[in-house]
């Protein structure tokens, strides 16, 4: 569960008058403001025979139509905050292991609506899609492509789409403009080798629905990135149609949401067994859920926590490790010594053969799959995180077919630069 700060405004609807008065060469203008059911709008309504109802003053009825007014002229900007958010296309995500082992989630962009599976990645922040493309994934003739239906959006094809300009408090790269009006360029470099994404940013709705007892659907006005040339995995296996990023800074969905008034700054995303989840925004949690606090960097926050003990089976690992929590990473990284020490105490507890390295995968501990083997057998997992809490890891290994044999190793992968929790062993 991923907490914000959460922010809250009132508004109140009145009418206003205009008058003016000449004042030598030029004019003064001054308001006269009326509420809405006020003697003066009734007596304007009752002459312009547009009065059809007029609630009591102070009734239960008088301050239900002033509340429905609000919603109609703001949205949901002035209803519950409490409320939470989902896609309109539900709030299921998916696994899917041959992009890259990363949960996917539908999204409607633009108007009319144009679906994009992206993947959700809590580890970046921007959302992006492929757009006005020079260099992006195909959307047809690859395996993949024959199995989901991709899309490329078009700014010319939606009716709400609007350009975002160099001054902009969400243009970060100012210096690369061309003109303070013209079109606000970005540039993302991401973890994996040589994968990033570029081009401009665009302002379109994002359309959601609340999940209450009274589903309605919410247009959300969010800044994305017209992603016109990827590399690297966004190229093949890894969010070929786009990424949702789900980080702490303001271009970050969660937080234009929270911004524009429409949910509290904090969302939710769950991983199950079967590789279904879900992801809500606005929802809080619960009081008995376990947690841990962030170690956040002001100047570019993210999802780091520490790590003070790891359980692997019967042995203990014990030190402050700190570490990325990220979805949008497919597997665990961890360098050492924490790596080693987890690695070689997993495998004096394994019960079958252990394979030799093979360099066509990145995992250095792999198993023969006995006839025998099941989930008892593997040596279980478990992560004491700050603040004392424990969380299990379900699923510590990924099993490969071969042409002879299954087998098995340990997903986690020696790193040199930091400590990722990735998406194969999220607790």
């Amino acid at each position: 569960m991923i907490k914000r700060k959460m922010s809250s405004f009132t508004k109140t609807i009145f009418f206003l008058w205009v008058l003016s008065t000449k004042l030598c060469d030029g004019r003064i203008f001054t308001f006269k403001m009326h509420h809405l059911f006020s003697e003066p709008v009734k007596n304007w309504c009752n002459s312009t025979g547009k009065l059809s109802h007029w609630p009591a003053k102070g009734s239960f009825e008088y301050y239900a139509v002033l509340a429905h007014r609000d919603r109609l002229l703001r949205g949901r900007k002035l209803s519950d905050i409490n409320a939470t958010l989902s896609f309109s296309d539900g709030n299921s995500t998916f696994r899917i292991s041959t992009l890259g082992f990363l949960h996917y989630t539908t999204v409607q962009l633009g108007t009319p609506g144009v679906k994009f599976m992206v993947a959700l990645d809590t580890g970046s922040d921007l959302f992006w899609v492929p757009c006005d493309c020079t260099k992006c994934a195909p959307t047809e003739g690859t395996t993949y492509a024959s199995d989901f239906e991709l899309s490329i959006y078009d700014p010319k094809g939606s009716s709400t789409s609007k350009r975002v300009t160099c001054n902009s408090s969400l243009c970060a790269h100012r210096n690369q403009c061309l003109g303070t009006f013209s079109s606000c360029p970005y540039i993302v470099s991401y973890m994996s080798a040589q994968t990033s994404t570029s081009g401009v940013l665009l302002e379109d709705v994002l359309h959601l629905t609340t999940e209450d007892g009274h589903p309605e659907l919410v247009e959300a006005y969010v800044t994305f990135g017209c992603g016109q040339v990827q590399s690297g995995s966004f190229l093949d296996v890894g969010a070929p149609n786009g990424l949702f990023g789900l980080g702490m800074e303001k271009i970050a969905v969660p937080s234009i949401l929270s911004q524009e008034g429409l949910t509290a700054n904090s969302f939710s995303m769950c991983f199950g067994h079967d590789g279904i989840g879900r992801i809500s925004f606005g929802d809080k949690g619960s009081p008995d859920q376990e947690e841990t606090p962030f170690n956040l960097n002001p100047p570019h926050p993210t999802y780091n926590v520490t790590i003070t003990q790891i359980r692997v089976g019967t042995a203990i690992i014990v030190g402050d490790i700190t570490a990325l929590f990220d979805s949008g990473t497919s597997f665990t990284y961890l360098v050492d010594p924490t790596y080693s020490n987890l690695a070689e105490n997993s495998h004096s507890q394994a019960q079958d053969r252990r394979r030799p390295t093979d360099s066509r995968i990145p995992f250095e501990y792999c198993y023969d799959m006995s006839p025998e083997a099941n989930a008892t057998l593997i040596p279980s997992m478990s992560l004491k995180m700050k603040g004392g809490s424990d969380f299990p890891v379900y699923d510590p290994i990924i099993v490969i077919s071969t042409q002879s044999k299954l087998v098995y190793c340990l997903a986690v992968i020696r790193s040199t630069e930091l400590n990722i929790i990735g998406r194969k062993s999220c607790i």
